[in-house]
C-alpha cells in the first residue's frame, strides 16, 4: 500500500530529477514554446485568435488594439488545459517511478522527450532535408488523435459564435486538448519532471512561451503569418536541436 511519503512526493516534488532539473526542463520548453509558437501554433491556432480578436479588439489607438488583442481569458484557459494535462503526466510518471523502483523511467521519459523534439527540428528544415511526421508515424496510430481532434472541434464551434470572457477561457481549456506532436514531446518532457506540481509548472512554462506568437496573429492578423513565420523555421529547427540536446543531456545524466 503506498505510504504517505509516497503520494506527497507524486504530488509536489521537486528534485525528482536532481537539482536543477525542473527549473531546466521549464525553461526548454519555454524556448519549445518560443519556437512552436512561431513556427507552428501561430499558423495552426490562427482561425481561433483572428476570430477572438475580430469580436474584442476596438477601433481606439494602437495600446486599445493590442490590449483587446491579449485575449486573457483564452491564455488562461489554455494555461488551465496545459498545466493540467502536465501535471497528470506528471503525477502518473512519479507514480510509476514510485511503485515499480525503476529508477530509470524518469530518465526513458527524458530521452522519449528528446527524441521528439529531435523530431520538430527535422519538420522545420528546409526543403529535402524536411522529414514529414507521415514518413515516421503509421498512419493507424494517428486515427485515434484525428477523431478526438474532430471531437473538440466540433465542441468550439458554438464558443467561436461569440468568442471572450468564459467562452473565450472555454476556448483556451479546449484547444489546450487539441492533439499534436509538439504537445505530446512537451508532456513527455513535463511527465519526466516525475510529480504533479513539477508538471503543472513544466508546461506552464510551455504554454507561456506560445503567447507571444499568437498575440502577435491576434494584432496584426496575417500579416504576422507571412512576414515572420517563414523567415524563421531555421531558428525554431535549431532551438528544437538544442531542446533536443539539452534534454538527452538530462537524461544521460539521470540514468548514470
Amino acid at each position: 500500500m503506498p505510504s504517505w511519503d509516497m503520494i506527497a512526493n507524486c504530488l509536489h516534488d521537486l528534485a525528482a530529477i536532481g537539482p536543477g532539473g525542473v527549473p531546466m526542463v521549464a525553461l526548454a520548453l519555454f524556448l519549445a514554446g518560443l519556437a512552436g509558437g512561431l513556427t507552428h501554433c501561430a499558423a495552426m491556432c490562427a482561425p481561433f485568435v483572428i476570430a477572438q480578436a475580430s469580436a474584442a479588439v476596438g477601433s481606439g489607438g494602437t495600446l486599445s488594439r493590442l490590449s483587446g488583442a491579449a485575449l486573457l481569458p483564452y491564455h488562461a484557459g489554455r494555461i488551465v488545459g496545459y498545466s493540467t494535462l502536465g501535471g497528470l503526466s506528471g503525477l502518473a510518471a512519479g507514480a510509476l517511478n514510485q511503485v515499480t523502483g525503476l529508477r530509470h523511467v524518469l530518465a526513458a521519459l527524458l530521452l522519449a522527450a528528446a527524441l521528439l523534439m529531435a523530431l520538430q527540428a527535422l519538420q522545420r528544415l528546409p526543403g529535402r532535408w524536411r522529414v514529414a511526421p507521415g514518413r515516421l508515424v503509421p498512419a493507424w496510430l494517428l486515427r485515434p488523435a484525428e477523431g478526438l481532434a474532430g471531437r473538440l472541434t466540433a465542441r468550439m464551434a458554438p464558443l467561436l459564435a461569440a468568442p471572450g470572457g468564459t467562452r473565450g477561457f472555454g476556448l483556451g481549456l479546449l484547444l489546450s486538448g487539441l492533439p499534436c506532436g509538439l504537445l505530446y514531446a512537451a508532456l513527455a518532457a513535463a511527465a519526466a519532471t516525475g510529480s504533479a506540481l513539477a508538471g503543472a509548472v513544466a508546461m506552464a512554462a510551455f504554454c507561456l512561451g506560445t503567447v507571444p506568437s499568437l498575440v502577435g496573429v491576434a494584432f496584426l492578423g496575417r500579416f504576422f503569418l507571412r512576414a515572420l513565420g517563414p523567415r524563421l523555421q531555421l531558428l525554431g529547427a535549431a532551438l528544437f536541436a538544442l531542446n533536443a540536446v539539452v534534454l538527452a543531456g538530462a537524461a544521460l545524466r539521470l540514468a548514470a
